[in-house]
């Protein structure tokens, strides 16, 4: 009877890239940061198993990876990929019009006169306030 094939996590997280360096993928392991088909993982030593779900929590984002290969090696970027399926919806699409430059970006001196019309108005809106 053979075994199933198992991987600790946070070597399995090293090779596919998700840390830098093999200290960082025991500490994200650890960090509470992981789940591994829902659950909480607490353990750096942890196996996973080839089909296990994956939740990621990074400054990034949220990524939810299937393990597809546990891997034998932490190859180039284009090997660590075919060790996981991106399972993360698509981020919605940002309306670009908000916040978009009419025109061309503003002179210092530009700066200047708009900071000086700000002031003059911020100037009146007190003095009208007090004198109500």
């Amino acid at each position: 009877m053979t075994a199933e094939p198992k991987r600790r996590i946070d070597k399995w997280l090293w090779f596919v890239r998700l840390a830098k360096t093999r200290t960082a993928a025991q500490k994200l392991a650890l960090s509470g940061q992981v789940r591994v088909n829902r659950e909480k993982n607490t353990s750096a030593s942890r196996s996973i198993r080839i089909g296990d779900v994956l939740t990621v929590a990074q400054e990034s984002g949220v990524r939810v990876l299937r393990v597809v290969d546990l891997g034998e090696r932490r190859g180039p970027a284009s090997e660590a990929r075919l060790l996981y399926e991106d399972l993360t919806p698509p981020e919605p699409p940002r309306d670009r019009s908000e916040g978009q430059r009419v025109g061309p970006r503003p002179t210092k001196r530009d700066r200047r006169v708009m900071d000086e019309m700000r002031s003059a108005v911020a100037i009146d809106e007190d003095f009208s306030s007090t004198t109500d």
